[in-house]
């Protein structure tokens, strides 16, 4: 990286804590604290924060990595958010907003009863308390892999960067750097597009980026069959999808605290459909990026593993001549690549349909044996050293912006990467802090005390929470993929969330210990269930919120069953 790189990198960081810290100075009480004080937040504030709260680092790493590999079909996870922005829209936060509530989970207790209100705080504190580490983490691995850089180190910077402006200003910090963040964000991914189009030879244009892109089946967005097994369907995102973003937008405190602030119902509304509007667009472009990466790699030489850590592993273990081998093979694939890729570009310009056929077809072939060739690569890797990852899925991008990009736009999108990290994670503590001082600290330990005494204690904890999210971070261990590990995560725990706070709403005559029960009883089902593999993660949170649903509802007859039985004895 050259100097101007790190001075853009650096003064980006620098200018989003300072601003934070001195926008958000001087909170009173925990009114101030939590809602932001005087709940005077606009909607487009809202909707930004919504949406960078969710996207994450591990957006921008992992989901140009997913289309490289496997195309834009993980577009149709968030087909179902649209809809639950509508349901959110209309149930929760009117809901929320009467109550006037500091966390989602403060209406629980009023409907049922302290315990069943302790038990879902606890079950978002385990899920959000380990995706917060992650969000630390994913930048951090791999920005440590490709730069040489410490990861604990890198923890430890981010962690403390977000503890800064996070502890010192809560929700309102949180919202308003959010705002610069997005614009960082997606002014780093618009350059990187524009630079990627601007990079391919003078004779491919974007339409004809497009179509290699889907010769080589980057481009299949839509899958309508019904297979509980796949992944990413349209039925998997219209139906887990929006059980996972009610869930996530509707219950999870991160997001709630975010439109809380909100100056009345309707400006915390509009916020929730802007998010739902432009959400998928979004995810498409960051997608689509990926997808021209992969074009991109097309005409110009690409490693053999994208994981520069598995790359030097294999290299220094007996297998290195074998794994070198490969590379050879991989740079002749490479160059028939290129010159297939040139035939398909000259068959496009002369409209011929049987010499388009064929030119996509040899390519679809090219690649398949240069997929073969990574996959024997990896088996080497996994070989030489178990620990190291060979999924090198989340390294695809960030390889290409430190080996492509020019200086300037290099510190840029790590920038971009970092105040992702930093969006999210600020978030999810300011919600951990929030949660654990208000839910469990005040009405199970520390009942009776000041304003002053409730706000030191939230901060206290936010800060503890900082802390516990950089442990995390420093004993994780790469995944598959690094967004489809937050969202399995969130998976396991957001249906059984849901189902409590759906059956609050709208099945009134279900009481707390049936509810207690049944919350337990699924968490444990559902546990068991991902750890035998009995259905697609997205699906769990539909089987959870159902689950929990039934067994309530069954508890409660069964023990009014009981109750009428005594009664008549």
């Amino acid at each position: 990286m050259a100097y101007l790189d790190w001075i853009i990198l650096g003064s980006t960081l620098i200018f989003i804590v300072v601003y934070g810290v001195w926008k958000t100075r001087g909170s009173k009480n925990v009114d101030d604290y939590v809602r932001g004080g005087g709940n005077d937040v606009k909607w487009w504030t809202i909707g930004l924060s919504v949406m960078a709260t969710q996207a994450s680092a591990i957006t921008f790493l992992s989901t140009p990595g997913q289309a490289f590999h496997d195309g834009m079909g993980f577009v149709q996870f968030y087909f179902g958010l649209p809809l639950a922005m509508i349901v959110i829209c209309l149930v929760f936060i009117p809901i929320y907003k009467k109550l006037k509530v500091f966390t989602a989970y403060e209406m629980l207790e009023g409907r049922f009863d302290l315990k069943t209100r302790t038990l879902t705080a606890l079950l978002f504190l385990v899920q959000r308390g380990l995706a917060a580490g992650i969000t630390i983490f994913a930048p951090s691995i791999i920005l440590s892999a490709v730069l040489g850089w410490d990861l604990r180190t890198l923890n430890v910077i981010i962690g403390i960067l977000v503890i800064i402006y996070t502890v010192s200003g809560g929700t309102k910090a949180v919202s308003v750097t959010q705002k610069q963040q997005m614009f960082i964000i997606m002014l780093g991914m618009f350059f990187a597009f524009f630079f990627i189009l601007g990079a391919l030879p003078s004779d491919v244009s974007f339409g004809k980026a497009l179509k290699i892109a889907g010769a080589n089946n980057k481009l299949n967005i839509l899958d309508f069959t019904f297979d509980t097994d796949n992944r990413y369907t349209f039925w998997s995102g219209i139906t887990g999808g929006f059980f996972l973003a009610l869930a996530y937008f509707g219950t999870d405190q991160s997001q709630v605290q975010r439109y809380l602030s909100g100056k009345s119902i309707r400006e915390s509304q509009l916020g929730l459909v802007f998010n739902g509007i432009f959400k998928i667009p979004m995810q498409f472009f960051i997608l689509l990026v990926g997808a021209m990466v992969f074009v991109f790699y097309q005409y110009n030489t690409s490693p053999l593993n994208f994981n520069p850590a598995a790359t030097e592993a294999v290299m220094r273990s007996e297998y290195a001549d074998e794994y070198k081998a490969l590379e050879e093979d991989h740079k002749k694939l490479e160059m028939e690549k290129r010159m297939a890729q040139h035939s398909f570009s000259a068959a496009l310009e002369l409209k011929e349909y049987n010499a388009i056929q064929q030119a996509e077809q040899n390519i679809i072939n090219i690649n398949q044996k240069e997929n073969a060739n990574r996959d024997a690569a990896k088996a080497l890797i996994n070989k030489a050293n178990t620990k190291v990852e060979t999924n090198d899925k989340d390294y695809v991008f960030i390889h290409f912006i430190l080996h492509n990009l020019p200086v300037g736009l290099i510190g840029l999108l790590l920038a971009v990467i970092l105040s992702a990290a930093m969006s999210s994670t600020a978030s999810e503590l300011n919600a951990l802090g929030t949660i654990t001082a208000l839910d469990l600290y005040k009405r199970n330990v520390k009942k009776d005390h000041d304003e002053k005494h409730y706000l030191f204690a939230t901060k206290g904890f936010t800060l503890l929470w900082g802390i516990v999210a950089i442990a995390i971070a420093n004993v994780a261990s790469l995944f598959d993929n690094l967004i489809q590990l937050v969202n399995i995560i969130g998976s396991i725990f957001y249906g059984n969330v849901l189902g409590i706070f759906l059956l609050a709403f709208f099945f009134k005559f279900v009481k707390g210990n049936a509810v207690f029960v049944a919350a337990i009883a699924t968490q444990i089902i559902v546990i068991i269930g991902y750890n035998l593999d009995w259905m697609s993660y997205l699906w769990l949170n539909a089987f959870g919120c159902v689950l929990v649903i039934a067994l309530s509802i069954i508890t409660q007859l069964f023990d009014n069953f009981l109750g009428n039985s005594v009664e008549e004895v």
